[in-house]
């Protein structure tokens, strides 16, 4: 189970080393539940990244609130822990709420740009960018 986005972003703060950054991620990526073969579909695949991505974007309803429901999962270790940052980023939110928070914001906070390669970059703004699409489109 991953810990809320809070604690992540207080762990990333506390590891300078950046080998020790990239451990965490990957643990992260491991605390993900395994995404069911039947949503690893071409309607839930993440085009633009280098690795094989998939994010199933749910909504689920309680005390008549809509929130979304996130499940993902990724070939690549590092990938699938970016997948998990956007998850824990994302999930819970209401389709509005979260078509107003850019994942890029996170991933900047986390100092991942300079060091992670431009096509995991590109992966992970194609990740964004299908979130964010999904919750205007479900917000509407």
């Amino acid at each position: 189970m991953l810990p809320p986005i809070n604690t992540i972003i207080e762990n990333f703060e506390i590891v300078e080393d950046e080998h020790m950054r990239l451990e965490y991620l990957i643990e992260l990526g491991r605390a993900l539940p395994p995404l069911p073969e039947n949503l690893r579909t071409d309607a839930n695949r993440i085009h633009g990244c280098e690795s094989q991505v998939w994010i199933d974007i749910a909504v689920e309803e309680a005390d008549g609130t809509k929130r979304l429901a996130l499940q993902g999962f990724s070939d690549s270790f590092i990938v699938r822990g970016f997948v998990a940052l956007m998850i824990a980023l994302y999930n819970g939110k209401t389709p509005r709420e979260a078509a107003e928070i850019d994942g890029l914001d996170l991933f900047r906070q986390l100092h991942f740009g300079g060091h992670v390669t431009s096509k995991r970059s590109n992966g992970v703004r194609s990740m964004v960018d299908r979130i964010h699409h999904d919750a205007v489109r479900l917000a509407a």
